[in-house]
């Protein structure tokens, strides 16, 4: 294999696979990105056995070829060149990177070594639709989600799709974010609904890779999904499992309402958490006929704060503990300047979305008076 590739190409390349390698000691093989050339494409690869990323990056090929090299020993070299253009080639068991003033030679494994990476089975069906759609709908779900190795499904986004749309939704059991993306939006052949678990990581992955003005095709098979990109691939197995059924969670009615600006209420979380205990908890108020709400947090070794901010008010509720951090995820995944918040009793699930926006809510569940 002999290659001339533009540096920032390469970093680009490298940086969109890199964190699908793995760690595995008994599979060294799996530390190292695989590298194909061919009619002047470069194709990088890297996966750890349940995620597989795949890009192709332009460059001229001399002499088509494969190899594999440590990704990221390779990733530390190109960040810290100077020179642009860069001279790629394969000499007996090394990876030659040369410009015009400094050579390396990084050890290989052959590319016979590296895992096949798996295609999705026997489906024609597909879903597309704009990168920017599929990284925020991600993006608002995965706020709510954690990992866990004891509840799988709670390490992933339930994907479910009817005739008119994809709903996405996240938990780790004490909130839930769910996106629903209208059929405006999608373009599949899909004449059957279907429900998958996608990984957090792979969901992660998806945020991190795809870019908002790319075409993003999905496709999937019993045991696998597979999200594509004109330039990028990524394919990885879904989680087993079935996701909690959380419809009757969403409240319909609340003791109090209030519409407040969320950056302001984000800034105020941000003051009042600095005296919260070791939970995080801080404490809302809503007073019956004022149009503000009250926001404090207290603690024995630091002391006291409370911040009143205005907002419009409706309903009252007395003294309801959030963790203040739970409570900023979900504001931070909201558009737009307001917030609208309902509350009830404080073992009672509160909401939070943006006024005039029935696409996605944030449900957040207060912490239980002991």
């Amino acid at each position: 294999m002999k290659i001339i590739i533009i540096k920032s190409n390469l970093k680009e390349g490298i940086s969109a696979i890199m964190r699908a390698a793995g760690e595995n000691q008994t599979l060294p093989i799996l530390k190292n990105a695989l590298i194909e050339a061919a009619e002047n494409a470069i194709r990088l690869t890297a996966t750890n056995l349940e995620i597989a990323i795949t890009t192709t990056i332009p460059g001229k090929v001399i002499e088509a070829g494969r190899t594999t090299a440590p990704i990221a020993l390779l990733g530390d070299v190109i960040t810290n060149l100077q020179s642009e253009r860069l001279n790629i080639e394969t000499k007996n068991n090394a990876l030659e990177i040369k410009t015009d003033n400094y050579t390396a030679d990084l050890q290989t494994i052959t590319a016979d070594e590296f895992p096949i990476i798996p295609k999705i089975k026997n489906t024609p069906k597909h879903l597309t639709l704009g990168g920017g759609v599929l990284r925020e709908a991600l993006t608002q779900t995965t706020a709510s989600a954690q990992f866990s190795e004891l509840r799988p499904e709670l390490s992933s986004v339930f994907l479910s799709f009817s005739l008119d749309h994809l709903k996405l939704a996240a938990t780790d059991s004490f909130r839930l974010s769910q996106k629903i993306i209208s059929k405006n939006h999608l373009n599949t052949n899909h004449t059957e609904p279907f429900k998958i678990l996608l990984p957090l990581k792979t969901a992660q992955e998806i945020i991190r890779v795809v870019r908002d003005g790319d075409e993003v095709a999905i496709t999937h098979d019993a045991t696998q999904i597979a999200v594509t990109t004109e330039r990028t691939a990524i394919i990885s197995r879904l989680i087993d499992g079935a996701f909690p059924d959380y419809e009757y969670l969403i409240p319909k009615e609340f003791a109090a309402e209030i519409t407040i600006n969320r950056e302001e209420l984000l800034g105020a979380l941000k003051l009042v958490g600095v005296f919260s205990s070791r939970v995080s908890e801080v404490r809302m108020k809503i007073s019956e006929n004022q149009k503000s709400v009250e926001i404090s947090s207290a603690d024995q070794a630091t002391g006291t704060n409370t911040y009143i901010l205005p907002g419009a008010a409706k309903g009252a509720v007395k003294d309801i503990a959030f963790n203040w951090r739970y409570l900023g995820d979900g504001l931070r995944a909201l558009s737009g300047d307001q917030v609208f918040i309902g509350l009830n009793d404080d073992n009672k699930p509160a909401i939070l979305r943006t006024p005039g926006e029935a696409s996605y809510f944030y449900i957040l569940m207060p912490i239980l008076k002991t």
